[in-house]
């Protein structure tokens, strides 16, 4: 059976003197789909930048495909197959579309190229139109699009993706999840964090809930929605 391609083992984060991260286990398996779920300020951004190795853990390690990472640079994690969309987007707003794709393209690592620069502007008709403007003079939506389609050239093992359509437009949120369908079908790893549980759940094979730094629940979709006394506890507004 092939190593997860992530696997999070008593896991501790802190940002000065808070701990926010407290011991927490968190497994991503090949072709699996994972959401990320809790309220705001419950360490799900922390545990991604953990993970991607943008935030230092104080305890616990972290293996990528059954490699130790603890600690290891970014760059470095990013290099074993993980492409990380962060909350907030990060795009190049002084390159245009078709750089901010472009910069992206590489093989993955195991030497595939299914996303090329046609597939993603296949995928994204409206990025395609858009072509020679600049990522500042892009919507929140087209540059979520952009964002997860220069993510989607690094051919990558997993996709992790925080805050999917928050701050989106219904129809771009419909297209959103219409896209994470769209790459779970492909075949490659995903953690989603988005507050419409809703959606979540889905597409989702598991999922994992986080109140103040440690899990909670851990399931499928189906035993997850099996209780909403949980949906309320834990994620209701």
């Amino acid at each position: 059976m092939a190593a997860p391609l992530i696997e999070a083992t008593g896991l501790h984060t802190h940002y000065g003197a808070s701990h926010i991260l407290r011991g927490i286990d968190f497994t991503v398996n090949p072709g699996e789909t994972i959401g990320l779920m809790g309220r705001n300020g419950m360490g799900k951004t922390t545990l991604l930048k953990s993970l991607m190795g943008i935030v230092k853990p104080s305890g616990g390690s972290v293996k990528v495909c059954g490699r130790d990472m603890t600690g290891a640079s970014t760059y470095d994690i990013v290099r074993q197959g993980i492409a990380y969309v962060p909350e907030g987007r990060g795009i190049f707003g002084n390159l245009s579309v078709r750089e901010n794709l472009v910069m992206a393209a590489r093989a993955g690592t195991r030497g595939q190229t299914d996303w090329n620069y046609e597939r993603v502007l296949e995928t994204f008709p409206r990025l395609a139109e858009r072509l020679n403007h600049g990522g500042q003079q892009l919507s929140g939506g087209e540059q979520q699009m952009l964002t997860i389609g220069r993510a989607l050239m690094t051919n990558p093992d997993l996709l992790i993706l925080d805050e999917a359509t928050e701050g989106l437009a219904p129809l771009i949120a419909r297209e959103i999840w219409r896209l994470c369908g769209l790459i779970r079908e492909s075949g490659i790893s995903s953690v989603i964090v988005d507050k419409n549980w809703k959606h979540v759940t889905r597409i989702t094979d598991r999922n994992v809930i986080l109140v103040k730094g440690e899990v909670v629940f851990e399931g499928s979709s189906e035993s997850l929605l099996a209780q909403p006394e949980l949906l309320e506890q834990y994620l209701g507004v």
